[in-house]
């Protein structure tokens, strides 16, 4: 929390998102920075990161695909187009006209930059604002920093120029200190500096590195923060950048779930999204897979091989084996192995789902069983009620969805078809193989079909028949 002095001598701060570029090396339709990290697109991860600074106002620069961009962004973020892609530092030109007569701190930043963190960034602003500098760029130490921008520094730490590889002598190849692609400049300093930068380079672009040499060389001071975590360099061009960041990211997310308190028996087959929501005690098997808005409580197992969607599970139950997709279970359910619950499932306290069952817009309720091999669609089955092996709720008629309405205490027999629209009562039962049409009144036993015949002798006659039509 800032005092108020504090909120009096904070500079003004736009944050400009460079997010224009096409991407090519994705090889893909869709816009880069719309490609997802751990459940969230790129751009979405890098703004959050920004809502951590509590910036005055954030502009992100793009290019093609600019409409399915501006969609997942905040409504008070606002889009500078940039018709040509020219470099970095055309970008940044292209957001100009935007700011007007502004004169605070810019910080700049890439959309393509998932790992950077709130953290990070406000690390940054604080070394900025207490030297007050032209610039002040983000760094980190590399053992292996090919292909990276070197950083320049003098004998008093301030940065002298970013270096790129290739322009690099075998001298400064030797420096681990690379550049993040973060930085905060003085407004000021920054278009003054920008207007010099020219396209004398083998890609005929505006690099937005030059403006460090720039400042350097008209004496003004540039320095670098150095952050601990080396991860926040890592930008994504190509669909193997992307499965190198994603890799962070899960662990990231997984270290954070077991900090808090849920083991994670095997993290190596383990992948859970940024917005699952997972309570203490839970024990998480391998090959489980956890995604989208999906909470589970507290003393629950889930796995081995899982998947979640969308769903949510309540206090001390387990699902093994199992995919659940946009399902709700309450405390205390057992699921699988090798169910399938659908959209609109639910499982009330104490509830089973069992061995290939699959369940569908339907409510189990509490204490019932469906324990295998059974479809259950569009049906409210009440509480304490048992269905029984291979039964099925017919629920459509070739044009419309019906209802099948069981009560509590129900018993049903082996392979019973309730054909919808149809309703059971209360502690009523039905007989092994029947196929229910009508409704079965409460206490009553329903039972619909033909009634066995045995007929003497059939098997040997048959049997004779067969041998007799082999020989001719």
């Amino acid at each position: 929390m800032q005092s108020a002095s504090d909120e009096e001598s904070r500079r003004s701060l736009t944050v400009i998102v460079l997010a224009a570029g096409l991407g090519t090396r994705m090889k893909s339709k869709t816009p880069k920075v719309l490609h997802e990290v751990c459940g969230k697109p790129m751009i979405v991860w890098v703004n959050e990161a920004i809502e951590a600074i509590e910036a005055d106002r954030t502009l992100v620069v793009l290019g093609d695909g600019v409409e399915s961009v501006h969609q997942v962004l905040p409504q008070s973020t606002r889009v500078v187009m940039q018709e040509r892609q020219l470099g970095t530092g055309d970008a940044v030109r292209a957001a100009r006209a935007a700011l007007g007569d502004f004169e605070g701190d810019i910080l700049v930043m890439c959309g393509d930059t998932p790992l950077v963190t709130g953290e990070a960034l406000r690390g940054l602003l604080k070394m900025h604002a207490s030297s007050a500098p032209a610039c002040t760029l983000m760094t980190v130490e590399l053992a292996d920093p090919s292909h990276y921008g070197r950083i320049c520094r003098d004998d008093d730490g301030r940065v002298t120029q970013i270096i790129e590889h290739r322009d690099a002598t075998e001298e400064q190849k030797k420096i681990c200190e690379v550049n993040a692609g973060v930085y905060v400049f003085e407004a000021p300093a920054l278009w003054e500096a920008l207007a010099e930068v020219g396209i004398d380079n083998v890609q005929g672009e505006v690099y937005l590195t030059d403006v460090i040499g720039i400042m350097a060389g008209h004496g003004q001071v540039v320095l670098a923060h150095t952050d601990e975590d080396a991860s926040v360099v890592l930008g994504v061009n190509s669909r193997l950048d992307l499965s190198v960041v994603t890799g962070i990211m899960r662990q990231r997310i997984l270290e954070h779930h077991m900090l808090s308190g849920v083991t994670i028996t095997d993290p190596a087959s383990t992948y859970v999204e940024s917005g699952v929501r997972i309570g203490r005690d839970t024990v998480i098997e391998p090959m489980t897979m956890l995604a989208g808005d999906t909470v589970i409580g507290e003393d629950c197992v889930i796995g081995p091989s899982t998947t979640m969607i969308d769903s949510s599970v309540d206090d001390g139950s387990t699902v093994v084996s199992s995919h659940l997709k946009g399902a709700e279970i309450a405390a205390g359910c057992r699921v699988g192995p090798f169910a399938y619950l659908r959209p609109g499932a639910r499982l009330e306290a104490g509830a089973k789902a069992g061995t290939f069952v699959e369940i569908k817009n339907s409510l189990v309720g509490e204490g019932a069983k469906v324990p295998h091999l059974s479809y259950i669609g569009d049906a409210e089955i009440g509480a304490g009620t048992n269905i029984a092996a291979g039964n099925i709720t017919a629920n459509y008629d070739g044009e419309n969805k019906h209802r099948t309405v069981i009560g509590s205490n129900v018993n049903t027999g082996a392979d019973t078809v309730f054909v919808a629209p149809v309703e059971v009562g209360d502690n009523a039962m039905t007989g092994a193989g029947s196929v229910i049409t009508g409704d079965v009144p409460a206490g009553s036993l329903g039972i619909a079909r033909s009634r066995q015949r045995n007929i003497d002798g059939y098997a040997g006659r048959k049997s004779q028949k067969s041998r007799g039509g082999d020989e001719d």
